[in-house]
């Protein structure tokens, strides 16, 4: 027999267990309800999301040496076997752009993973006719000298990486690209002091990379490291019309502090070794990195710079981003000095269109000198 003192510490502790179940199968019931009636807005999300795996996105911007800019924008996240259950999803980019001012933009790009991740493909073909600024050469150029140039451009590039060790590939890149119709002011510092490059060229290379890859989501990492190197040469034997070297180390490594936000950071250089044409010097500036400044208003033969990024998720699909960044040019490494760092920082907002593969469409706001608004960029996955 159970002492009376007894008795109402187990109906206690019975009514505990009670209640206990009564929650969990409520929270499964809400769960469950949500799964079988979902809302209104992810109805519509889910929707949203079947359009634009097979339709482009529509896009707008406007810049002044372009003037009014139209185009579509694609992006799809495939599994390129179904039989390949282990290999990471593959991304196909398309974009096609059009502006007032007789712009013309086609790129087509893409990241292929291929028998269980052995083997991947980083590729892009794009032609270009469309007006640039340069500002000069050199890291102490200034904008108010800026010059507007033209030239058509076509360039097709592949980078071919095989597994050597987990995470780890070796690779072969094999560049080609077309420079023609250029047309440069006749009082241009490019004639005056007889640039390469201004009669345009081919280029045609090849050299060796490799790349160390622990991410498991490239398109939106959450974790782990990159690093990637690559040397490729341009010998006039192979065609081209200017012989020189262009070295790249990209490194970026992802931190998951707490809950989802997530703290990103890299670090970037690049080298012409040679007789570079201006075309392939190096160049600060652009929608991936140095958001704040204009892609190529700063160039030389090196350059060097760095981003941190923090990406916080706010509600269902919608997050938020933070990023800033410093870097230079300069012509060689044993120029480089702490003087002339120029900042960059901005902002962006991010939506989800692919919620399988956790991939984002993203708005960024880029922000440079004396705080004015630089870019404004619109794409698909994040800028690193």
């Amino acid at each position: 027999m159970f002492k009376k003192s007894l008795i109402p510490s187990l109906i206690f502790l019975f009514s505990l267990s009670i209640i206990a179940q009564t929650e969990a199968q409520t929270k499964k019931d809400t769960i469950a309800e949500k799964k079988t009636n979902p809302s209104k807005f992810d109805n519509f999300n889910k929707k949203a999301e079947a359009f634009f795996k097979v339709f482009p996105v529509p896009i707008y911007g406007y810049s002044t040496e372009a003037g009014n800019i139209f185009g579509l924008a694609k992006f799809n996240v495939i599994d390129l076997s179904k039989k390949d259950t282990v290999s990471k999803p593959s991304k196909l980019t398309e974009l096609v752009s059009l502006s007032s001012k007789g712009r013309v933009n086609v790129v087509l790009g893409g990241q292929l993973f291929f028998k269980e991740n052995k083997y991947q493909i980083q590729s892009y073909v794009y032609f270009q006719k469309q007006p640039q600024y340069i500002f000069g050469i050199g890291n102490d150029v200034v904008k108010e000298e800026a010059e507007l140039i033209n030239f058509d451009r076509v360039k097709v590039y592949s980078n071919n990486l095989i597994r050597i060790k987990k995470n780890f590939y070796l690779g072969i890149p094999i560049e080609l690209a077309n420079y023609w119709n250029m047309e440069i002011p006749s009082d241009s510092f490019l004639i005056r002091d007889n640039v390469l490059g201004v009669n345009g060229g081919y280029d045609v290379g090849t050299g060796f990379s490799g790349l160390y890859d622990t991410r498991e989501n490239p398109y939106n990492p959450q974790q782990g490291m990159y690093c990637m190197s690559s040397l490729v040469f341009h010998p006039k034997f192979l065609g081209s019309t200017y012989e020189f070297t262009n070295f790249i180390l990209d490194m970026r490594k992802y931190y998951n502090p707490w809950l989802k936000h997530i703290i990103a950071v890299q670090a970037y250089t690049s080298n012409a070794f040679g007789d570079t044409p201006f075309y392939d010097l190096s160049l600060m500036g652009g929608s991936d990195q140095m958001r704040g400044y204009y892609q190529g208003g700063f160039r030389d033969k090196a350059l060097v710079d760095t981003q941190v990024e923090y990406r916080v998720p706010v509600w269902n699909i919608f997050g938020v981003v933070g990023f800033i960044g410093t870097g230079r040019v300069f012509e060689s490494y044993k120029d480089l000095s702490f003087e002339k760092w120029r900042v960059s920082y901005g902002t962006g907002l991010r939506v989800m269109v692919d919620t399988k593969n956790k991939t984002n469409l993203r708005i960024d706001f880029g922000f440079g000198e004396k705080g004015a608004l630089k870019g404004t960029y619109l794409s698909f996955s994040e800028a690193f």
